[in-house]
């Protein structure tokens, strides 16, 4: 998709200001990078046409485009789209048009395109016993100039992404202000839909975050004012890549087999502080406030997951 070529200078500045106006929302780096690609599909597809307006595209345009989406095969193996990419899809499609009507600046009709059922894949889960094998991976020297201070980081990592359950983009996003060690509890401004939250943490990783606060973060910021709560040896606030980074280290840290195996990303992070939540005691209504769902229907695939 990033080969596809725009001409059009209208289209042109619709992409990127899109991109701008995601960024801004607080949507996730892969969402904000991906998302006008599939616009660029869209606006490709309108030029071969002689579409050259955003005022002069069609709720039949829209259509037309949605079905050619689902019959288009894959251009590396031939095969047809998954459900999962031509939701993409139909999801930027609406995100345009939302943009579009917000803009004022244009007019696009607004469609309702029928979603695919997407595949079902196995959410994944760790146990109480390899979250705990991942929190001591932490302490697993590896002879680095940082590694104390990484070693604090991580665990602080793990006790915001699994402690609090914060997704990949909220982390990112916390600024030390967001941390309140006095009421224990972090303010999540930048969550999914640009809504915000209050989660708390529990003693046990408060400590950890503590401890990074005081005795690791003034290693990484170098004396420099800086909002962001994670922060790099680059003196910059911390990538969503390098979450999945440390944590692939820890797990390879371990040296457990079965979790290397496992593979687990950030996200299954939050799927595990659920499930452990849920089978603790906790109603399904809090774990849907805590995890900052929209919807209690969101939630309700833990109920699965505990019984398993």
């Amino acid at each position: 998709m990033r080969s596809l070529e725009v001409k059009t200078d209208q289209y042109k500045y619709i992409e990127q200001s899109f991109r701008q106006w995601l960024d801004i929302l607080g949507y996730s780096a892969i969402t904000v990078y991906s998302m006008p690609n599939y616009i660029r599909e869209f606006f490709n597809w309108l030029e071969q046409r002689h579409i050259t307006q955003v005022n002069s595209i069609t709720a039949q345009h829209i259509k037309q485009y949605y079905s050619y989406i689902k019959q288009r095969t894959n251009s590396k193996d031939g095969g047809a789209l998954s459900p999962s990419f031509i939701n993409k899809h139909r999801q930027a499609l609406s995100t345009l048009t939302e943009y579009i009507r917000q803009s004022g600046r244009y007019q696009m009709p607004y469609v309702k395109l029928e979603g695919l059922r997407p595949q079902t894949e196995k959410i994944q889960v760790l146990s109480p016993a390899e979250i705990k094998q991942l929190y001591e991976a932490s302490h697993v020297s590896d002879g680095s100039k940082w590694d104390t201070e990484i070693g604090i980081r991580d665990r602080a990592l793990l006790s915001i992404l699994y402690g609090c359950g914060l997704r990949r983009n909220e982390a990112k996003h916390l600024d030390i202000n967001d941390i309140d060690l006095e009421k224990n509890i972090v303010h999540v401004r930048k969550g999914k839909g640009n809504k915000e939250r209050l989660v708390p943490i529990n003693k046990g990783n408060v400590k950890y975050i503590e401890d990074y606060i005081y005795n690791a973060r003034p290693c990484f910021t170098q004396g420099n004012k800086m909002e962001a709560f994670f922060v790099t040896i680059r003196v910059r606030r911390i990538h969503e890549y390098t979450l999945n980074a440390r944590l692939h280290l820890l797990v390879k840290k371990t040296r457990n087999p079965v979790l290397m195996e496992k593979a687990p990303t950030v996200h299954t992070l939050r799927h595990s502080i659920a499930t452990h939540l849920l089978n603790n005691g906790m109603r399904l209504e809090s774990i849907s406030k805590f995890l900052g769902h929209s919807s209690l229907e969101s939630t309700q695939i833990y109920t699965h997951l505990a019984e398993e």
